[in-house]
């Protein structure tokens, strides 16, 4: 469908963490309300936004009082059950579509589908019983190999790094048997990600690389310009508008590559929504991620993507949302905290944008 949102409209957002609380803050900048669905009444994003529905994802007659009550969906983040989304579809707009989603939440799918469209992926193979787990180890033939949940892993939860069969099944173990991915360990020289925004008519933006650094498997950092050489930003910005062109996106595409010695670069992972690496944007961009996300879902023309600065993306995870007021001393750094109100370890509470 090619309907067009205009101002004034109603955007349903499936979740409502701080991707949401974001997107709802920009939705309403440009006019729109915004009405939020999830099982938590008391979240940063319906802190900000017009409506909730407090209920299950799998809450069939919520869910269609949800869709009747909105003029388009979209989804702040993946561990939400796809056919939820495939039963919205019956009933209103959603972007993007469910079958993104369906690939976005499993690696397995994620890195099947990288392949198929010839894009660049390491060795890896399904893990579904022992003897898959044996299988894998012997077939990629690698010493050290990275063993990943299949769905439900993300800031670097359900992974683990194997030098044995006896290491990969006591971590396969841990991971309570659930479906996982055996993939070849990827020597990296550093990460990048890149966000492709690609509207109703086809026509599509790509923001600026960001270089990202992680701590324990959580993004720790992201800076704008990434230090990387032509050829590279050329490879990974035309394997990122591949995938988004071949999943027919209505929205945003973030694509995680790593990085090689060569220059060449490695699919990681996608995220069909605004993502943690393109927060910088809000500060350094003409277009911030979230309204470019808030356009294209609403089918408006996309915003210029155009860099208006250097920026260094830090995030504050659990006490260093203490460091408020010595942030905001800095006369270049721009703070966004997400209203929750525990900082516990490792949890995202804000992010600081500074401006060189």
């Amino acid at each position: 469908m090619t309907r067009i949102i205009p101002p004034g409209g109603i955007i349903g957002i499936i979740g409502s963490g701080q991707l949401g609380r974001m997107t709802a803050l920009a939705a309403a900048t440009a006019g729109y309300r915004t009405h939020i669905f999830s099982p938590h009444p008391e979240s940063p994003a319906a802190q900000v936004s017009n409506h909730i529905t407090v209920a299950e994802y799998t809450d069939k007659q919520a869910l269609q009082r949800f869709a009747e009550a909105v003029d388009v969906v979209t989804f702040e983040f993946e561990n939400i059950p796809d056919s939820s989304v495939h039963f919205l579809e019956k009933f209103t707009l959603v972007r993007p579509g469910w079958k993104v989603l369906h690939i976005a939440q499993n690696r397995l799918r994620e890195k099947g589908f990288c392949k198929e469209i010839g894009g660049p992926v390491t060795q890896f193979a399904p893990v579904r019983d022992e003897a898959s787990l044996r299988e894998g180890f012997r077939n990629i033939g690698r010493k050290k190999l990275v063993l990943k949940t299949a769905e439900m892993g993300y800031d670097g939860k359900g992974q683990a790094i194997v030098e044995s069969e006896a290491a990969a099944l006591e971590a396969w173990e841990k991971f309570g048997r659930a479906e996982c991915i055996l993939e070849e360990f990827v020597p990296f020289v550093k990460e990048i990600s890149v966000i492709v925004a690609r509207g109703m008519d086809g026509k599509t933006e790509i923001f600026p690389i960001g270089e990202n650094t992680h701590v324990h498997g959580v993004l720790d950092t992201s800076i704008v310009p990434a230090s990387i050489a032509p050829a590279t930003e050329r490879k990974a910005k035309e394997v990122a508008l591949k995938m988004a062109e071949e999943l027919h996106i209505v929205g945003l595409l973030a694509v995680e590559f790593f990085v090689l010695a060569d220059g060449g670069v490695m699919f990681n992972e996608i995220a069909p929504r605004p993502h943690n690496s393109g927060h910088w944007t809000m500060d350094g961009c003409v277009t911030s991620q979230f309204e470019q996300f808030v356009r294209a879902v609403c089918g408006l023309p996309l915003g210029s993507v155009a860099r208006k600065a250097n920026i260094r993306m830090k995030n504050l995870l659990g006490s260093d949302v203490e460091h408020w007021r010595e942030i905001l001393n800095d006369p270049n750094a721009k703070l966004h905290l997400y209203g929750k109100r525990e900082a516990r370890a490792g949890r995202k509470m804000g992010h600081v944008n500074y401006v060189e």
